[in-house]
């Protein structure tokens, strides 16, 4: 699904400037904009942002999911503890 979102002419200026910075299109910068900050919720306010979700077609792969708690990988530090 394509949308073209109607920027401010300072939101434009400044995704601009943070795509001349990063070397790559402006597009291309939104997208890594975008996921970062999907990332970053995750992280602090872990399903906030999905409780209030209306579209379950990309759970699995949407950057609000907050990580899975993974099992630590055996050391010869940890194995005691495992």
């Amino acid at each position: 699904m394509a949308y073209t979102p109607e920027l401010s002419q300072i939101g434009s200026a400044t995704l601009r400037r943070l795509a001349w910075f990063r070397g790559k299109p402006m597009s291309k910068t939104l997208e890594v904009l975008l996921e970062a900050t999907g990332r970053t919720m995750a992280e602090v306010r872990p399903g906030e942002v999905c409780t209030k979700c209306k579209d379950d077609s990309i759970c699995e792969e949407c950057p609000f999911q907050a990580p899975a708690e993974t099992e630590p990988t055996p050391t010869p530090s940890n194995l005691d503890r495992l």
